[in-house]
């Protein structure tokens, strides 16, 4: 087969590259090489028989080209992270919705019908939670004036009691939080049109906090598994926001990259869109995780701060039931052993 990786020469984008070419396929890279994630200048290297066109997905001829003979697409380009503030708005509307819309746009003027997507966890927004008294109910937004007072914990919106969380499933009403999540979940939706119109099949994987090597280093836009490890590297404590309590998957890269590479191995389903999570199962919070990379790097400890972002989301795990069960899908690095690696892991120079 085949395959058009848009992002290709990014964080995740790159393993899947290896995986589809350890798998026998052929490769073409898309990527616009943007500077808040690459150095100016330096080509990225691909794995041999790799093929990389240097160019934007909002660019339909660039886009037109890179398809040339091409049976699927693997959807990673996107700017990803919660952002700086709302400035930040029509960058993230335009590469990661003007962009898919133009892809595409693409693949049906190519007759391609098979579609991988990049999603993400945060089109959740809050995960699951129940409440004693009211049973399952939706977080309500969190309020500045409980995150000032250290009350990080969302209450029922019913009666205001403290809630527990559990896992979310794929058929959880979408409820983005922040711009980055509004953009994947217009992804999602794009790609279900898409499908519709053109009966091509589309599968969205739901990432969660995804960490390994080649992960860029601390920026505005990098995950919280970077920003903990540049601090470390640069002999400071990592900063944990909020008491450190916050819930998370923490799924190894090269896992994702597996499960992109089951997603294209059955039939798509077609004229729609199927989503799955793409997590471990083992959710850990933001506090462990600190600690565990902290303690494999050999220090220092992880500090608690008590500050808060605007945006972020206090619980978020999930269920990965359903890709096991129908892509075969399942994490096969444990926590412990890819922090412990993860420690020492080689890290995409800053840009």
């Amino acid at each position: 087969m085949r395959i058009l990786v848009t992002g290709g020469a990014g964080f995740i984008g790159s393993h899947v590259v290896s995986a589809c070419r350890d798998a026998g396929h052929e490769v073409r890279v898309l990527d616009a090489l943007l500077p808040a994630v690459h150095q100016a200048g330096v080509e990225p290297t691909l794995p041999d028989g790799g093929e990389l066109l240097v160019g934007d997905v909002r660019d339909a001829g660039m886009v037109d080209r890179a398809l040339e003979g091409v049976d699927a697409v693997c959807h990673q380009a996107a700017m990803v992270g919660l952002g700086v503030d709302v400035q930040d708005m029509p960058e993230y509307a335009g590469i990661n919705e003007l962009g898919t819309a133009v892809l595409l746009a693409g693949m049906a003027r190519a007759g391609i019908g098979r579609l991988v997507l990049a999603s993400s966890m945060v089109v959740y927004g809050e995960g699951r939670y129940e409440c004693p008294a009211d049973g399952v109910v939706p977080a309500a937004p969190r309020r500045r004036a409980d995150l000032d007072q250290g009350r990080f914990e969302p209450p029922c919106p019913l009666c205001g009691r403290q809630l527990s969380w559990g896992p979310v499933s794929e058929e959880t009403r979408p409820d983005p939080r922040n711009t980055y999540a509004a953009t994947k979940l217009g992804q999602e939706h794009l790609a279900s049109a898409w499908a519709s119109s053109t009966g091509g099949g589309a599968i969205a994987l739901r990432y969660h906090n995804v960490y390994g090597p080649s992960m860029p280093r601390d920026t505005p836009y990098a995950g919280v598994a970077a920003i903990f490890r540049s601090a470390l590297e640069a002999g400071r404590a990592p900063r944990v926001f909020e008491d450190g309590g916050q819930q998370r998957d923490f799924v190894h890269v090269t896992d994702v990259a597996e499960a992109n590479l089951r997603a294209l191995l059955p039939d798509p389903p077609e004229g729609g869109l199927r989503a799955y999570n793409v997590a471990s199962g083992h959710p850990h919070t933001v506090g462990d995780m600190a600690l565990a990379l902290a303690d494999a790097f050999g220090g220092p400890e992880p500090q608690v701060t008590g500050e808060y972002r605007i945006g972020d989301v206090r619980h978020v795990v999930a269920s990965p039931v359903r890709a096991e069960k129908e892509l075969g899908f399942r994490a096969q690095v444990a926590f412990e052993d890819g922090m412990r690696t993860f420690a020492t892991d080689p890290l995409r120079p800053a840009p």
